[in-house]
């Protein structure tokens, strides 16, 4: 039986692609996605509101020998840098486990899973280019 137990939670207060929910909102969001697939939820970790700052986040991801994984309030809580995230997917690679984004209902395990994510990121690193439709 493994020794991992729950999921911890990430939360942040600073807008994330224009985005921003309250705390208590985001904490509620993981609690629910925590619940309906009968994992327990540890409590959230609590990013720091400086611009660029991901201290609370690289902790979490350091926790994952102990813990099942990690609930993100939202996948584009990640670094905006692309070798930012590669370092924590090699952290995932490395120790296992989980990440989830809660309000985007992905959970992130495999390869295939960290490349669809990235994909989901360029995406969204190319919306702001694209004409706007008539």
């Amino acid at each position: 039986m493994s020794e991992r137990h729950g999921l911890r939670g990430y939360i942040g207060s600073r807008p994330y692609y224009g985005s921003r929910a309250p705390q208590h909102i985001q904490n509620l969001v993981i609690r629910d996605y925590c619940q309906k697939r009968g994992k327990p939820f540890l409590l959230s970790a609590t990013e720091y509101a400086m611009p660029g700052c991901y201290m609370m986040l690289e902790r979490v991801f350091n926790e994952l020998p102990k813990v099942e994984g990690i609930v993100l309030y939202s996948l584009f809580m990640m670094p905006a840098e692309r070798a930012r995230r590669a370092q924590l997917w090699d952290v995932l690679r490395r120790e296992g486990g989980t990440v989830h984004a809660a309000v985007e209902g992905y959970a992130i395990e495999t390869e295939a899973d960290i490349e669809r994510v990235e994909t989901i990121w360029r995406l969204q690193e190319t919306m702001p280019h694209c004409p706007k439709a008539i």
